[in-house]
């Protein structure tokens, strides 16, 4: 099957057809389940800036109409001849990528997500059979079971959805810099989607966490709700010097623009600042890493092993997202509400019972 044209247009999506990013219904094909593939009836999708970024064009790489999404939670339909370990039925998730080549260095590892080849995106990238990959704002689809994972028996569905973006964009650099062993010091830049489920992590590995803020009215959901040991006002210079050289790491989940040295100068002696966000520009002085012996480092979701750990960690230990579930129908103004920063911490969307 080399063009949509030759598939079933049955599948019900909400797409954008142009940069103003405007989402309205719109139905097309998903290729045959294959051998190797799993098809699920998607029940709920979370709501990633992601979305903003790629309806709007914002990379300049938009492939029109598009139909965004990659936080999928639903039940599978079918299964391919060969797929082992998933069965009709079977509550599964799809996170950022759906394929990837399966051969190079970083898949052998479990680093899919950097495949040498490039990993193929969820949505707006080509697909196996040359198709361009559509979303989970969707009524179902078909993904390879190695990119699939399996939901915990007993975890909601609505809350594991954002797990697959949000969730483990936060717990693999924790993992990869020993950010689980109790009794170290956490700082979390951004009090959103990403960095709300920091704190949750970061207190459930034992750890002293501060959030960091530019808005007060932040300050009693970080202390009371999440349970975050401090909370600082980053423009605040003497809260700031109070903590010079007091963390052992920070997340980074900030988007805008804004400063670095003030946060590297908390960092204790070979103290790390991981970005998650992606601001236009970084600026630091030398003298920020220099003194101290500090890194600054980068990470984008996570290879499908740890994803399925980071899934098993919060079933067993109880950490759920925070979430409003939202109707399709309400996707353009859960759009806007996201860019203005006006949601407590993710949007998901009920696609079973809204979009029919």
């Amino acid at each position: 099957m080399s063009s949509e044209g030759k598939q079933n247009q049955d599948c019900l999506g909400w797409a954008a057809r142009d940069v103003s990013g405007y989402l309205s219904p719109y139905k097309f094909g998903r290729r045959a389940v294959g051998n190797d593939d799993v098809s699920l009836k998607i029940t709920h999708c979370g709501v990633c800036y992601a979305d903003v970024i790629w309806t709007r064009n914002k990379f300049g790489d938009s492939k029109y109409p598009l139909v965004p999404g990659h936080e999928i939670v639903g039940v599978v339909k079918e299964v391919g001849s060969n797929v082992e370990g998933f069965k009709v039925g079977d509550v599964v998730g799809v996170g950022t990528y759906v394929n990837s080549c399966r051969d190079c260095d970083n898949c052998n590892r479990d680093l899919e997500v950097h495949c040498s080849k490039g990993s193929v995106y969820t949505f707006n990238a080509i697909d196996v059979d040359g198709t361009i990959t559509k979303g989970g704002y969707s009524t179902y689809t078909v993904v390879h079971q190695r990119y699939c994972f399996m939901i915990p028996k007993d975890y909601p569905a609505a809350l594991a959805a954002p797990l697959l973006c949000a969730g483990i964009t936060v717990y693999s650099p924790m993992i990869r810099h020993k950010m689980n062993q109790a009794g170290k010091s956490l700082g979390v830049i951004g009090l959103g989607g990403l960095g709300h489920l920091a704190v949750k992590f970061g207190k459930a590995f034992g750890l002293n966490v501060t959030v960091f803020s530019t808005s007060m009215s932040k300050k009693e959901e970080a202390l009371i709700k999440l349970g975050a040991d401090k909370f600082v006002i980053s423009s605040d210079q003497q809260q700031m010097k109070a903590l010079a050289n007091s963390l052992d790491f920070i997340i980074d989940t900030a988007a805008g623009n804004h400063p670095f040295d003030p946060y590297m100068s908390l960092l204790k002696t070979c103290g790390t600042l991981v970005l998650v966000g992606a601001p236009n520009e970084i600026k630091l002085s030398p003298l920020s890493l220099l003194s101290g012996m500090k890194s600054i480092s980068g990470s984008a979701t996570g290879g499908i092993k740890e994803t399925q750990e980071m899934l098993n960690l919060c079933a067993a230990r109880k950490i759920y997202p925070e979430i409003e579930v939202i109707p399709i129908q309400y996707i353009n103004e859960a759009l806007e509400r996201l860019i203005k920063k006006d949601v407590k911490y993710r949007f998901v969307i009920d696609i079973e019972n809204s979009l029919k």
